[in-house]
């Protein structure tokens, strides 16, 4: 498991191009790294988001995404809407990695009576644009959040179907909460759809796989094991969460995550990788878990 040295950055996501690496997270700064470990060192470039109407934006400037489509890089990220009262999803577009990300929707995208967060963007076989996303526990009842999805025009600026939902947060069996966070979709070599997801068990914050029955958005949704907590590794110590997915100019997977959830001693939320491939149609650790 590689830990970075960027001293502190939740929902780590991060863009790799042929010359360097590129991590986003919460609070919308972008940080470069131009060589080849991906331990660091990290350059932090500044904060690279560019909204339409600053003056409506609160807190919670939360889990940027930024995902390369049709020739641009777009960025799907939450924020605490003034005019609304509740945090909402938008979408930004850069020619560049490095920004600026310039707002695209007229402000969030998401539903205006729901508090909804942590977007991602998944293209069907079909072509098809969609935001996964949030639907926060904090409007939902009995404090059981879920996740929802929507169809996306074609330029990424706004939904062209009303979303529908996919699973609640208490539905496996080691849930203790209803948190639904950080989804992210990965398709099998044999089309089966899956999702990371993070919730809290009673190991802390956790990282979860999810299947899909169809290979489809719309399929019953069946939860599997736990990709990530803290008892997988020799320290039994740090929790961790809200995971993506990606694939290093070497070719090896990892999956991105913050780790612990919550400063620990002198650790803060550090951006850790783990590296993980494709295995009997599921996603495996890449490397030795230690004896428990």
């Amino acid at each position: 498991m590689i830990t970075t040295t960027i001293p502190c950055l939740r929902d780590p996501f991060i863009v790799v191009e042929k010359d360097a690496y590129y991590a986003y997270g919460t609070g919308w700064h972008c940080y470069k790294n131009s060589g080849n470990d991906l331990v660091g060192p990290w350059e932090d470039l500044g904060e690279v988001v560019r909204l339409k109407n600053p003056a409506d934006v609160g807190e919670n400037h939360w889990a940027p995404e930024v995902h390369k489509y049709k020739g641009a890089y777009y960025m799907i990220t939450t924020y605490n809407s003034l005019s609304r009262g509740r945090r909402g999803c938008t979408v930004l577009k850069s020619d560049s990695p490095e920004g600026p990300f310039v707002e695209i929707s007229d402000g969030p995208v998401t539903p205006v009576d729901w508090d909804a967060i942590d977007g991602t963007l998944y293209v069907d076989p079909e072509g098809q644009p969609w935001m996964v996303f949030v639907h926060e526990w904090v409007c939902m009842p009995e404090d059981n959040g879920s996740f929802a999805a929507a169809k996306m025009s074609e330029d990424l600026t706004h939904f062209i179907s009303e979303p529908f939902e996919l699973f609640k947060a208490k539905e496996p069996a080691w849930a203790v909460m209803g948190i639904t966070d950080g989804c992210w979709m990965y398709t099998t070599k044999s089309g089966d759809l899956l999702m990371t997801w993070s919730n809290f068990s009673e190991e802390g914050y956790v990282v979860a796989l999810a299947r899909s029955s169809n290979g489809r958005l719309d399929g019953k949704w069946n939860h599997e094991e736990l990709i990530y907590c803290r008892s997988m590794t020799a320290e039994n110590r740090y929790d961790g969460g809200h995971g993506m997915i990606f694939t290093d100019r070497n070719g090896q997977m990892f999956l991105s995550f913050h780790s612990p959830n919550g400063a620990m001693g002198d650790r803060r939320e550090t951006p850790v990788f783990l590296a993980i491939r494709e295995e009997n149609n599921t996603l495996v650790w890449d490397e030795p878990k230690p004896a428990l």
